[in-house]
């Protein structure tokens, strides 16, 4: 393999403190890729295709952790909520509802992280911290039996500026521990802060970070 996936894995992992997952970025990556990273242990992989990833999850093997990243049709749904383990961006109540009807179907709980737009981009999606607060304070969600909301997504503006990016990354733990405190005291599930990619993870481990996603630093560039 020309790409040393397993030595590029290892130096990730080298630089993540405990208590710190690393959601394995695989999309657009062929399953030889994937395998070199599962013989070196790693379990939780993330993919944002619906296609790509029911093929994957048809060939690979039975144990991987599959997450969901990236944004997520209601109508794609109902294909990945057999053996989906985690959503990791959900951007409205919408959404939510949907994974929960469909979950329901296959008598599962889907875990979840609900999605921040904090970073000042029109491209990318999730929910203000006011949307959030809404969605939460009203309450609809609590009713949902197979759904777990286990923490907070975002990514930050994609720019040069790391005092910008820390800021960003600094603003979600904030709202992380504000909701923490309202919504999910009682809740030891509600712990997952994911933000940090290939560029920007080691910063996001200083700023909160409790899972990374980390592709291309992996992986290398992707093959479409």
């Amino acid at each position: 393999m020309e790409y040393d996936v397993k030595g590029n894995l290892r130096e990730v992992l080298g630089l993540l403190p405990e208590g710190v997952r690393l959601v394995a970025i695989s999309k657009f990556h062929p399953n030889e890729y994937i395998e070199a990273a599962y013989e070196e242990g790693q379990r939780v992989f993330g993919e944002s295709h619906e296609q790509e990833l029911s093929r994957k999850v048809e060939s690979l093997p039975k144990d991987i952790e599959w997450h969901f990243i990236g944004h997520l049709q209601t109508n794609k749904v109902k294909y990945i909520a057999p053996y989906i383990a985690m959503i990791e961006a959900v951007d409205s109540l919408k959404l939510l509802k949907e994974i929960n009807k469909q979950a329901a179907k296959h008598d599962r709980v889907i875990k979840v992280l609900l999605e921040l737009h904090i970073a000042a981009e029109e491209t990318k999606y999730g929910l203000t911290l006011d949307a959030c607060r809404q969605l939460l304070e009203e309450g609809e969600w609590k009713e949902m039996k197979n759904v777990q909301i286990c923490g907070l997504m975002m990514m930050a503006s994609h720019v040069d500026d790391q005092h910008q990016i820390a800021s960003e990354f600094d603003t979600a733990a904030r709202f992380f521990d504000e909701v923490k405190a309202k919504y999910f005291a009682d809740c030891p599930a509600f712990c997952e802060r994911s933000w940090g990619m290939s560029h920007d993870y080691q910063l996001a481990v200083q700023h909160g970070s409790t899972m990374v996603r980390v592709g291309t630093t992996i992986f290398g560039p992707r093959v479409y």
